[in-house]
């Protein structure tokens, strides 16, 4: 079966990233493929690569870095809930005229043209979060 996963909110707030990851994550493990997991709304907070969690806590940003690496996942986040929220790559960091960005390896902004790519090319969508 072919996945896209929706990740609707921040690692740290509730649940529902862990659990998305956890999910896509034994869904690899299982044969199914995984077409893209698109973050919206606090689920770009995902995304940051300055964020640092205690060393005994876990890296959820780490661990969908290392996910996507080892399995070629294309994490993908919306654009305009990342520059809500202070998410910037190299080049919107430029177009707007920042001095830093701050975007994870792994992961690149677009739009929600994403998301309904996913939804077309997938069997099912999963949402993880409101």
């Amino acid at each position: 079966m072919k996945f896209t996963i929706l990740v609707n909110e921040g690692p740290y707030q509730h649940q529902a990233s862990d659990t998305a990851y956890q999910f896509t994550k034994a869904a690899l493990e299982k044969g199914h493929e995984i077409f893209r997991v698109f973050f919206y709304n606090d689920g770009v907070n995902n995304a940051t690569r300055l964020a640092v969690p205690p060393q005994d806590d876990r890296n959820i940003t780490q661990n969908w870095t290392e996910l996507a690496e080892k399995h070629g996942l294309d994490l993908v986040v919306c654009i305009a809930a990342a520059q809500r929220r202070g998410i910037l790559d190299e080049d919107e960091m430029k177009r707007q005229g920042k001095d830093a960005h701050n975007l994870a390896p792994g992961f690149r902004i677009s739009g929600l043209g994403q998301l309904i790519e996913g939804g077309i090319q997938s069997d099912r969508v999963v949402v993880f979060g409101d």
